[in-house]
């Protein structure tokens, strides 16, 4: 195994966020893809279902796997649990998950009341964060208790946007979560990038959005554009990820490209192969 020293976490890992409350922007295809490219390049890679739609466990062919077994939400619940063994390996090689399944949403109500409640995904990922290289958290489309969790947990928030009219409607409330974590709960948080997803580069629209986005948020948005590709919406339905589905698409090129891009912007803060 590669050695998870001098990572860019404080733990000898990275731990990355994607959320944005709004649906439909491709959020569980780029945490589910992302995760799957940086593993295909040699990483040790954790990716955590923390959507209780559970489409990343479906979308890597886990989904109603191991019966009976403690789930993600049981361990949510117990302070003093630990998120070990609720990992599973993957078809591809590197690459493990942490399912979910839809009991997980009775967790944003019974932790209302709870001690720490913000802090419970941060404490379970702990545990566990020298094992890989970097932990992706796939987050539910809101801006519930389990994406504070996640952000919580977090080192870095990669907000996948849509090249839609509506693209910004809502973001304003996400930056303004990031802002609030970042006061009280988890100062190091920060904007790991931006990604434009399901563009369609020959309508006036999209270029018009990625245009706006990019004045907005800077050089935080990726180079890496994902366009509209029906190899992406296919993909899980088989329970592969669109990278090993079928590596020649538009779309999975696209989200290969989008990991190199990922590597290299984090290639001064982490240190792999020692």
């Amino acid at each position: 195994m590669t050695s998870a020293a001098g990572l860019g976490g404080p733990h000898g890992s990275k731990v990355v966020a994607v959320a944005n409350q709004k649906g439909g922007v491709g959020k569980t295809t780029t945490a589910v893809n992302l995760s799957a490219s940086l593993a295909l390049s040699g990483r040790r890679v954790l990716l955590i279902d923390l959507d209780p739609q559970g489409n990343a466990t479906s979308g890597l062919g886990l989904k109603g796997k191991d019966p009976g077994s403690a789930t993600l939400y049981e361990v949510l619940n117990d302070e003093g649990a630990q998120l070990a063994g609720l990992v599973r390996p993957t078809s591809v090689e590197g690459l493990f998950l942490v399912p979910a399944d839809r009991h997980l949403a009775a967790a944003e109500i019974e932790l209302i009341g709870a001690p720490r409640r913000e802090y419970r995904v941060a404490t379970l990922v702990a545990s566990i964060r020298g094992d890989y290289e970097f932990i992706v958290i796939d987050c539910p489309p809101s801006l519930g208790l389990l994406t504070l969790n996640a952000l919580v947990a977090a080192d870095s928030l990669l907000i996948p946007l849509n090249c839609e009219y509506f693209a910004l409607e809502g973001l304003a409330d996400l930056v303004e979560t990031l802002g609030r974590v970042r006061a009280g709960l988890n100062p190091e948080l920060h904007i790991e990038g931006v990604l434009l997803t399901m563009s369609d580069d020959r309508t006036n629209l999209g270029q018009q959005v990625g245009r706006d986005v990019r004045e907005f948020f800077g050089d935080r948005v990726y180079r890496t554009v994902i366009p509209r590709n029906i190899k992406l919406a296919e993909a899980p339905s088989h329970g592969q990820p669109a990278v090993c589905y079928d590596a020649r698409s538009r779309g999975a090129e696209a989200y290969i490209q989008l990991a190199g891009e990922f590597l290299e912007r984090n290639r001064r803060s982490l240190s792999f192969g020692s």
